[in-house]
């Protein structure tokens, strides 16, 4: 960004991100995790909050949605005010949501949208209606720069098993032809020592990235955390590629920070500031 002369003071703006997510009650993944990351990555938190889920860390016990028109406002009085640089989505419950949205983000073409499509938590309780995949694939899918399913997600997107980094490869091309210009396809849940994640693009690249297996209960919230880091990263300037990279250097460190804490009975969160920096600022035009 450009520096900018007004009678000898100089203008400056943060990175701010847009998060359209659920909330989380037990404080580690959805919106709450969400703002923990973009806010430890030196970014500006902003949020619109689709539905109000009762959960802990042993599991979601129900799911409130916010009425459709609310959660449209909540973006667009974000977006036309504090015009954020890079948007998260998350939790998209039903078609009449996914739908709004869509309609509504079609708006601002020129911000790169990361979407995490939410359907499994990690304690296994399912979080989208079975009609609404469908629309995702169709009308949000084309507007993301990068969509980030888990293993089990991208099983239900392409209506298969996968059980084979090969499988994840050929998942991930095919998730590529509903128009996301990236895919990251996170194989975690595959069993081994290694974890591998499937990263493509429109433009043929694709690879394989490996990284060491970390012995953690503490996982509760890492597709949120993952993708959110994504968006602060490409907010911040980065390249698409780079800020995945950036943002699974991240979560890693901060599965390693939060390994050893309890917080809660069952699956916690992890550490989102083990290092965090300071709000960033920049001089602009």
């Amino acid at each position: 960004m450009r520096l900018f002369q007004t009678d000898h003071m100089n203008v400056y703006k943060y990175a701010p991100v847009l998060t359209i997510a659920g909330s989380d009650s037990g404080g580690g993944a959805g919106i709450q995790a969400d703002i923990k990351t973009i806010s430890s990555l030196g970014c500006y938190a902003a949020s619109a909050i689709t539905a109000v889920t009762v959960q802990n860390t042993l599991g979601v016990s129900g799911i409130h949605a916010i009425p459709v028109d609310i959660v449209c406002a909540q973006v667009k009085a974000v977006m036309d005010d504090i015009q954020p640089v890079a948007i998260k989505i998350g939790m998209v419950h039903s078609k009449e949501l996914a739908l709004a949205l869509a309609a509504t983000l079609q708006a601002y073409p020129q911000v790169p949208i990361v979407l995490d499509p939410v359907m499994i938590s990690t304690s296994g309780h399912k979080l989208i209606e079975d009609e609404t995949i469908a629309i995702l694939k169709e009308r949000l899918f084309p507007l993301a720069a990068i969509i980030t399913p888990n293993l089990d997600e991208a099983a239900v997107l392409c209506g298969r098993k996968l059980e084979s980094v090969r499988d994840m490869e050929e998942a991930a091309d095919e998730l590529l032809q509903h128009g996301s210009k990236a895919v990251l396809l996170k194989g975690g849940h595959l069993p081994g020592e290694k974890v591998y994640d499937v990263y493509c693009e429109a433009n043929g690249m694709l690879l394989a990235l490996e990284a060491p297996r970390i012995a953690s209960n503490n996982v509760h919230g890492t597709g949120c955390t993952l993708s959110s880091a994504i968006a602060s990263y490409l907010a911040l300037g980065n390249t698409l590629l780079e800020s995945v990279m950036q943002a699974k250097a991240y979560i890693a460190k901060a599965i390693e920070e939060g390994k050893d804490v309890v917080v809660g009975n069952g699956s916690g969160p992890v550490n989102h500031f083990f290092d965090p920096i300071k709000l960033q600022k920049y001089a602009v035009e």
